[in-house]
């Protein structure tokens, strides 16, 4: 499986949302120049994950983006199902109707394995895990007092 663009920066908006919402709406403006990527694209992804219940947004002079449930309750694998779908690197995997060898295929078996094994660590990763690996890279030094 190939993550897209999509899921990259999806992953990126919520880890910068989760990073840094206080008591305040995070500015698409802020992530934006924070993450080296287009407003524009951001703002194409504020959709899916609004209605996904990932984000909660609010429009005006102090509006912005907040996440919509706390960053431990965020699993990576929704972030990637919702921008990305399936994690299934063939689609005899999802679909065996797809192929008539499904049944018959030893290949498809490791496609398979391929998939539970993406699934088994983005299930096993919330954006909380993500954003202290992230604080950990910014502050090295504080982080190997904390092992």
């Amino acid at each position: 499986m190939k993550i897209s663009t999509r899921g990259q920066y999806g992953t990126r908006l919520l880890l910068d949302t989760a990073l840094h919402q206080g008591e305040s709406l995070v500015s698409l403006k802020d992530i934006a120049r924070r993450q080296e990527i287009s407003l524009q694209y951001l703002e194409h992804l504020i959709t899916p994950l609004t209605t996904a219940g990932l984000l909660k947004t609010s429009r005006g002079p102090r509006g912005g983006v907040r996440l919509a449930k706390p960053s431990d309750e965020i699993k990576l694998s929704e972030v990637i199902t919702v921008l990305e779908g399936s994690t299934a690197p063939v689609e005899c995997v999802d679909n065996p109707a797809t192929c008539s060898r499904s049944e018959l295929c030893a290949a498809r078996d490791i496609w398979t394995e391929i998939k539970m094994a993406v699934n088994g660590v983005l299930e096993g990763t919330t954006l909380q895990d993500l954003a202290e690996r992230q604080r950990r890279k910014e502050n090295p030094k504080e982080s190997m007092y904390h092992i």
